[in-house]
């Protein structure tokens, strides 16, 4: 897909892949993409399912949102074992989430949530499937740093590790992309469902530069490291 290349080749993913920094320096942007971890439930729930499926393939997103709707107790357990889980406040917590520091994570859930809203089946079953490869791109960067986590501390990362991109192998191996690209659609309907995708992936690309932002800063000296 011409969209994952090009997703593939951003600053962020570079970064992932720069072994002169630590693995926790280079997986150090996950606190701050916390927004968009604990909202992904919600818009599986509530956003891409939809109770009866008026169709079937909109039943088939609905399987999906059910093995995607419960992925953040895996995240809130690695703040924990990362030590990401400092002494706050609610209120300093809630700073975080919503700062400007964060705002492109805040952006990428609502418009994927104005991305599903008008959208029908088949369109939703391309809407998952562009988010599925952003997420493919991203953790099979992340489950190897993960990985080094393991080996030097004996504590597995569920969220950033293997445990996840098992998962995601599995939906792919259950059939959802042939199940997509079977689907006999005409240019007016290709074009409907080529929309949705292309603002999914400008969505995550905005979305990365805040990342590695986060990374960058993480990455440099004490003394020139803002102060959070």
């Amino acid at each position: 897909m011409r969209r994952k290349q090009r997703y593939a080749a951003l600053p962020l993913f570079a970064a992932l892949r720069d072994e002169r920094l630590p693995p926790r320096v280079r997986l150090g942007f996950m606190p701050a993409f916390a927004f968009f971890v604990m909202a992904f439930g919600d818009l599986n729930r509530y956003l891409l399912r939809k109770e009866p499926a008026p169709d079937p393939h909109q039943a088939r997103v609905n399987a999906h949102t059910r093995e995607d709707d419960h992925h953040w107790p895996w995240f809130l357990e690695e703040l924990e074992k990362l030590g990401w889980s400092r002494d706050t406040t609610f209120t300093e917590a809630l700073r975080a989430l919503w700062s400007d520091d964060t705002h492109r994570c805040r952006l990428l859930m609502y418009e994927l949530c104005a991305i599903v809203d008008t959208a029908d089946g088949v369109e939703r079953l391309a809407i998952v499937e562009a988010i599925e490869e952003t997420g493919n791109v991203l953790f099979a960067l992340t489950t190897r740093l993960a990985g080094e986590v393991q080996a030097q501390t004996g504590r597995e990362l569920r969220y950033m590790g293997a445990h996840h991109v098992a998962l995601e192998n599995g939906h792919m191996q259950n059939g959802e992309h042939a199940l997509l690209i079977g689907i006999g659609l005409d240019a007016a309907k290709r074009r409907r469902c080529v929309a949705p995708v292309d603002r999914v992936f400008d969505a995550f690309d905005a979305w990365t530069h805040e990342a590695a932002r986060e990374i960058g800063r993480l990455a440099a000296p004490p003394a020139l490291q803002e102060t959070p």
